[in-house]
């Protein structure tokens, strides 16, 4: 056990028996990372219903436009759609991506396919970013998950193929926190534990005859929650803590109160967070839809990123702003804009990305990608390449099928600064 490469092979086939995974010949920890990690978290703000690229990101002008207006940004030469002003004055914190394409123009294989870089297959379940984060570099913070998702959408494919313990903590209320995590007033802390060592007694036996993966999972589940409601850090999921001026400024919408909760809970060690706001599949009334939600957007979004350059957080947080795929450059008959796969825009702020910058364009109308094409794989693999995950470490799902974190994605490293 003292030579390295037998500890490694031991590591390897621990990994292999717990995890319900198998990382060949060499163990996630002594995986070469995509480069240095450039930030330590992510925020993601998922746009579900497929938000229009050219009333948001990549304004243009004529036909195509319609209403929608282009303004200045706090970024030389960078405009952004006018309903988001706010958002504009933060633009030299961040970079636009217009560039991006995908292969799937439905929502629910996009939603999919944006939160794994695989294809929606019958037979797995692919893992999300925040579950290959887990898997390679552990929880921030042992006491709680490690990642989040806060939101009401259906389709979040969590864990995937690896164990339960990936799985990011559901959130649906950010205003309502964590329900039934305390105790009944009529329950001590100390009867419960006993309580709980009693039943840990009772399982022993069952759990050592039937090792199997999803037994485990229900044990880890308790001690997992146990392990929450124990520590201090469960005040992270409480929103009244906050300056009512500052919960004010992030909108008082689930969205805006959404981007508070994962500043918090990033604060406390939950180092992947999403967020979602669900609307935009704007089919009819685009140009009614779009700017209210992106009212929504403008305030969370502006804010966030204030507030975690104010608390020396921005840095090493990567902001990403994302949706499943664009719109049409085309108005139809009942003024909106139908699903538009083949270009679309995303934003980054902070994480070590190049602040006041645009990575990739569209041609006039936004139809067409005229430069630095991005497929999906390769935004994913660029959000990986921040966190500095290995791109080319391959883990095995139980059934021994060979994955990577982005498909073989290849990153846009030219974003970073």
């Amino acid at each position: 056990m003292n030579h390295p490469l037998h500890r490694r092979n031991f590591i390897a086939r621990a990994a292999s028996t717990l995890l319900g995974v198998h990382l060949p010949r060499v163990f996630a920890a002594d995986a070469k990372p995509a480069g240095n990690a450039r930030a330590k978290n992510i925020i993601y703000l998922y746009m579900d219903g497929g938000m229009s690229h050219i009333d948001t990101w990549d304004p243009k002008q004529g036909a195509t436009a319609g209403p929608t207006k282009a303004i200045k940004t706090s970024a030389d030469g960078i405009q952004l759609a006018e309903y988001l002003p706010r958002t504009a004055k933060q633009m030299h914190h961040g970079s636009v991506v217009r560039s991006i394409t995908s292969t799937q123009g439905a929502h629910a294989p996009g939603n999919y396919f944006m939160h794994t870089s695989y294809e929606e297959r019958g037979t797995i379940l692919h893992p999300s970013l925040g579950a290959w984060l887990s898997l390679f570099q552990g929880p921030g913070n042992p006491e709680l998950p490690a990642s989040a998702y806060i939101g009401n959408a259906s389709r979040h494919p969590g864990a995937g193929f690896f164990p339960p313990v990936h799985t990011p903590l559901f959130v649906n209320n950010p205003e309502a926190g964590l329900r039934d995590i305390e105790l009944p007033k009529s329950l001590a802390r100390e009867s419960h534990e006993a309580r709980m060592a009693v039943a840990g007694d009772l399982d022993a036996l069952f759990l050592k005859k039937y090792p199997q993966r999803e037994v485990k999972a229900y044990a880890e589940a308790y001690d997992g929650a146990f392990k929450m409601m124990k520590s201090a850090d469960i005040a992270a999921f409480d929103l009244t803590q906050e300056k009512k001026e500052l919960r004010e400024r992030y909108g008082s919408d689930p969205f805006g109160q959404g981007c508070l909760l994962a500043r918090r809970l990033v604060e406390h060690g939950i180092r992947f967070v999403e967020v979602s706001l669900h609307g935009w599949d704007t089919h009819t009334n685009n140009f009614v839809g779009t700017p209210d939600l992106c009212e929504k957007l403008d305030a969370g979004l502006a804010t966030l990123i204030e507030d975690l350059h104010q608390r020396g957080m921005l840095k090493d947080t990567l902001v990403v702003v994302t949706s499943e795929f664009g719109r049409t450059p085309e108005i139809n008959v009942n003024q909106g804009r139908d699903h538009y796969p083949k270009a679309f825009s995303s934003a980054l702020f902070g994480g070590g990305v190049k602040g006041g910058t645009v990575f990739g364009s569209t041609d006039k109308t936004g139809a067409e990608i005229e430069s630095d094409a991005l497929r999906v794989p390769d935004f994913n693999a660029t959000l990986a390449y921040a966190l500095g995950l290995p791109l080319e470490q391959i883990v095995h799902s139980p059934t021994m099928r060979p994955f990577t974190v982005a498909n073989k994605g290849k990153p846009a490293t030219s974003l970073f600064a």
